[in-house]
């Protein structure tokens, strides 16, 4: 898992309340196992017409937000069914933070286990950065994971919270495997004893 330690990208704004899962990534995208190429089904039935050609009113669809690379959303983002592949849709686009007023809580945990950073901040924040967001190409943000803080275009700064551990995990890229090889030479060491006193096992 890459290391998450500050982010500085374009900013989409996603306006809209209740976001679940399977809009983020529509079931037809499910019969994989890989984490890749499953960017081409984000947001696909709002990205896509009827015909496969591309809506040019969706956000990700304009020039200014195709390489964004956070996401400021409205409340309840990545309700519904608990498809990690969500989490895989959103990294494999380019898009490593999300920040909204509040998220189901298997989605939010699935970001962290995944290398994306979930952000949740009050409804003016949020409204303020969506405010930013909406300008386009100049809607850059700094998300500074170390000092816990977003910086805007204009210089403002939002400080946020986060659990130590879940920061800790994102500052090392480490994720559920990653935590299990930091422990490897404790491992090595019980499996050595282990066989000194069950030669037999």
């Amino acid at each position: 898992m890459d290391k998450f330690t500050t982010l500085t990208g374009v900013a989409a704004p996603l306006p809209i309340i209740n976001i679940d899962t399977d809009m983020i990534i529509p079931k037809q995208y499910l019969k994989t196992i890989k984490r890749t190429g499953l960017g081409t089904g984000l947001f696909s039935e709002m990205r896509y017409n009827e015909d496969g050609s591309e809506n040019p009113d969706f956000v990700l669809n304009k020039p200014a937000y195709r390489g964004a690379k956070i996401l400021v959303a409205g409340d309840n983002f990545g309700c519904g069914s608990s498809r990690e592949h969500a989490p895989w849709a959103l990294l494999d686009f380019g898009i490593r933070c999300v920040i909204s007023t509040s998220f189901a809580d298997i989605f939010y945990n699935n970001c962290f286990k995944n290398g994306i950073l979930p952000i949740v901040v009050a409804k003016d924040e949020l409204d303020k950065l969506m405010d930013d967001a909406s300008r386009g190409a100049n809607s850059t943000l700094t998300v500074d994971l170390v000092a816990q803080e977003i910086r805007g275009p204009d210089g403002g700064v939002i400080g946020f919270e986060i659990d130590p551990f879940r920061k800790h995990c994102l500052l090392n890229g480490l994720d559920d495997i990653g935590l299990t090889m930091e422990k490897a030479p404790r491992i090595d060491a019980f499996e050595t004893r282990n066989a000194e006193v069950h030669p037999w096992a």
